[in-house]
């Protein structure tokens, strides 16, 4: 026994990574997160499941279904959930922060950049390139995740009324969120045969065990251990950090300043942002352009192109949108210094509640292990995400490939169409050859994004 006792303890001293070298770790992470969710995910799998085996398959598995019932980025909250368990709350915040800070200060810059240098005609074709480029990943996107999720009958209608409901009727998209789970909830309930294989968590092929599994194992991870008193610490810690500054700023600048109004707003996306950032883009920019007037269409678009070049969460799109509202933002703070205040306070209500999530639910989260009725829920909204983003790629396309859009008296609703004659060949065309090239050939994201970029360039010039 003394032997297996001596041999044990050096082997857990060496095998558990110091914080030292997690930090090297998810710097890196964070530098090269580019590829969207999906390419994020992957990467982390490969760094911290292959590579390291700091965290076995199946675990990593569980957590991800785990962050994917929460709102808000998935993939950044995967971080904080692996870093909390390697180095409780200190390493969750050292991997989400360093998750989402390169990819926001890159879009800080080139929030700046685009606010001197718009109009200026070199930058302006690039732009124009970069939106018909936009289009294409956004259907692309649709169309990835319409293949993981309409997987019967139940779903494609799902996805459809979701789409009708938010693009003619209006609906708001938490609402739509909230109804599809119960559709999925008792869709589970009373017909599991069609619900419950549609569900999400199901980890296939063999699994491979890694440190944090063994710690787990030998009884190493007591901060892992969901109690009372850590829940409402938790929740008296995080909860006045996320909204005290929100509340803060409508005490001294009034419930209708451009400040309340970031404050209050991106905390509530961060509440229902269910589905990734393409789900929610389609409410944001409804909001954000026609009950705000923060941007233009066409800005909205911009930052997009910009968000998907950046390492990091494509959800830090909404930075660039408080940028703006900064920028635009009547008083006496220059514009430069109330855009980047925007934008500071739009990533602190995005992310903040993303740390309230993970280290309030995770100690849970076993429970959560083969619980069929969320599966199924999750299945039903992430059929409707499929619904809601189609609807943003019919808003940008609109936005993008005409001139000119209005809204059109139809059966007692009023949806946005088109004015025909307002078609921009140069826009319908350029976005025409990039869902060829992304669906057709295969092409990259980056790549793809670069040659619209070079071909808007030359097409403003010449054409």
């Amino acid at each position: 026994m003394d032997t297996t006792t001596n041999e044990v303890a050096p082997r857990s001293a060496v095998e558990v990574p110091t914080l030292a070298e997690a930090l090297r770790v998810w710097a890196k992470i964070g530098v090269l997160s580019f590829g969207g969710p999906a390419g994020q995910i992957a990467m982390m799998h490969k760094e911290l499941v292959e590579e390291r085996r700091w965290i076995g398959e199946q675990r990593f598995l569980h957590a991800l279904n785990y962050c994917m019932l929460l709102p808000g980025p998935e993939a950044q909250q995967l971080a904080v959930y692996i870093g909390w368990l390697m180095h409780r709350t200190l390493g969750g915040l050292i991997a989400g922060l360093f998750f989402v800070l390169p990819g926001a200060l890159v879009m800080l810059c080139l929030s700046i950049l685009y606010v001197l240098y718009r109009h200026v005609p070199l930058i302006d074709g690039i732009f124009f390139g970069i939106k018909a480029a936009v289009l294409a990943v956004v259907i692309e996107a649709g169309l990835r995740i319409s293949r993981r999720a309409l997987k019967s009958a139940p779903m494609v209608a799902i996805a459809v009324v979701a789409f009708f409901a938010i693009f003619f009727v209006g609906v708001p998209f938490p609402a739509i969120i909230l109804a599809a789970g119960l559709i999925g909830w008792l869709g589970h309930r009373y017909r599991p045969d069609i619900f419950d294989r549609n569900g999400h968590g199901a980890a296939t092929g063999p699994d491979v065990g890694g440190i944090i599994d063994r710690l787990f194992e030998r009884g190493e991870m007591e901060h892992t251990r969901p109690s009372r008193a850590k829940a409402l610490k938790t929740l008296a810690v995080w909860l006045p950090l996320w909204l005290g500054p929100v509340a803060l700023l409508w005490l001294l600048t009034g419930a209708s300043s451009v400040w309340t109004q970031i404050g209050s707003f991106f905390s509530m996306m961060a509440v229902v942002t269910f589905g990734g950032a393409y789900a929610v883009l389609a409410y944001v920019a409804q909001a954000a352009v026609e009950t705000y007037h923060w941007l233009a269409a066409g800005e909205m678009v911009d930052g997009l192109g910009l968000a998907e070049t950046t390492p990091g969460p494509l959800i830090l799109v909404l930075q660039f949108v408080g940028f703006l509202a900064g920028f635009r933002a009547p008083g006496a703070l220059p514009p430069l210094l109330g855009g980047s205040l925007g934008a500071l306070l739009t990533i602190w209500v995005t992310f903040a509640p993303c740390f309230l999530w993970i280290f309030l639910g995770a100690p849970y989260v076993e429970t959560l292990r083969g619980n069929k009725a969320l599966s199924a829920a999750l299945g039903a909204i992430t059929a409707a995400v499929v619904g809601v983003i189609m609807n943003l790629a019919v808003w940008f396309g609109l936005h993008v490939v005409f001139r000119q859009v209005r809204q059109v008296a139809f059966l007692g609703l009023s949806p946005d169409l088109p004015v025909l004659a307002s078609l921009d060949w140069r826009a319908a065309l350029l976005s025409a050859a990039a869902m060829v090239a992304m669906l057709r050939f295969k092409a990259g994201m980056l790549p793809t994004l670069a040659a619209c970029g070079f071909a808007g360039l030359l097409l403003t010039r010449f054409a």
